[in-house]
């Protein structure tokens, strides 16, 4: 099953865009600073729906398009050695370099008495704790974002079992991972157990060979539905928030899982833009924000806090453009000085040199089976 152009293209749209927002979900606040206190009013609401609400699909999409793209040529062909080898050169290593190196920053930095209570306590922790935080055993990773590496290495070590239960059981597999996933069982061996849901998902469409665009015909009312839904439970947390009731948690999980159908409709509005077309082309600028936001959202969390006299909706509206201006230039500037450097730290998720047919031309329905670039990877 090969993916067409349109197809690919949009999945690279969908990641910068995803990822994009899971920098809104990541930036940091305390208990005198938090959106459920009411303070700033609208602003507060607006942090919430962002946070809380619109911007968590990210990670159930993102899960979804590593099982399509790890199954798109089917089960015949799955090679479950060298997927392994594979993704432990473009998934394990960028995941133990930018984990490592940041446990390592704050280790120094605590070491010096610097930045104690933003992070977990590296200097002070046993050597279980420590292994666990770099490792993401036990804990969530120091790095925190990096948790859907950590998820997804587990998805590809189970994905044999995972592919032969959708392709033989797609819908008792599908039900039970779902229930799984919202329900309020124990994690098991997950840290986010929509990841698993998401990702099942995706092999799913690639293992029954789902005409993914069909979508297409009815993007509006999908992107309505969806986003409707999240404006409702954006309204629920902030009336109910922080400790807000178990159903209310069951439909913030289930309204993230699908903006999974959502962020796929919309994609296929955007990508017929110039900007949308662009951002599709893929360079493994995705994967670099995703993995170095979060340290660079502390950073700038611990300055603010040394400021005197700037409210935090100012920090709250300035950091994530910092931060993406900020990244958007280290990835240019890396790419034109040290390629083989950022090959290695986005897992060689780099744009291909193949020159791909026009996707406005794909979105309007030329047909195009194309192979998948370097920055296709899951």
């Amino acid at each position: 099953m090969n993916v067409g152009a349109n197809v690919s293209s949009r999945i690279n749209l969908m990641r910068v865009l995803l990822i994009a927002g899971i920098v809104f979900v990541h930036i940091p606040y305390d208990p005198a600073t938090s959106p459920y206190l009411g303070t700033h009013g609208i602003g507060d609401w607006i942090r919430i729906y962002l946070g809380d609400s619109l911007f968590r699909i990210g990670v159930p999409c993102l899960s979804a398009i590593s099982g399509y793209l790890l199954f798109r040529r089917g089960l015949s062909d799955f090679d479950y050695q060298k997927v392994m080898r594979t993704k432990a050169r473009t998934v394990l290593l960028p995941f133990l370099l930018w984990n490592l190196s940041f446990l390592l920053l704050v280790l120094v930095a605590q070491s010096l008495g610097i930045g104690h209570g933003y992070l977990p306590n590296v200097a002070d922790a046993t050597p279980r704790e420590v292994t666990s935080h770099a490792l993401a055993l036990e804990a969530w990773p120091v790095n925190l974002p990096l948790y859907f590496l950590r998820d997804l290495l587990l998805c590809l070590a189970l994905s044999p079992v995972i592919g032969h239960l959708v392709a033989r059981y797609p819908r008792t597999t599908l039900l039970l991972f779902l229930a799984y996933a919202v329900l309020p069982v124990p994690s098991g061996i997950f840290l986010k157990k929509s990841i698993l849901f998401g990702f099942s998902l995706g092999a799913f469409a690639a293992l029954h060979q789902v005409d993914v665009q069909r979508l297409d015909a009815h993007a509006r009312p999908v992107i309505t539905v969806v986003g409707l839904a999240s404006v409702m439970l954006a309204a629920g947390l902030y009336a109910t928030g922080p400790q807000y009731p178990q159903w209310l948690d069951v439909s913030r999980d289930l309204v993230s899982m699908s903006g999974i159908f959502g962020a796929w409709a919309l994609s296929g509005l955007l990508i017929q833009t110039r900007l949308g077309s662009r951002l599709g082309t893929g360079s493994g600028l995705s994967f670099w924000i995703f993995c170095a936001h979060y340290p660079l959202l502390v950073a700038l969390w611990m300055i603010w806090n040394r400021t005197e006299g700037v409210p935090y909706l100012a920090f709250y509206i300035l950091a994530p453009i910092v931060t993406i201006a900020v990244l958007l230039a280290s990835h240019a500037l890396l790419n034109h000085l040290a390629p083989g450097i950022l090959a290695i730290l986005t897992g060689n998720r780099v744009r291909s040199p193949v020159t791909c047919p026009s996707v406005r031309a794909q979105a309007q329905g030329r047909p195009a089976n194309l192979p998948l670039s370097k920055g296709d990877r899951l």
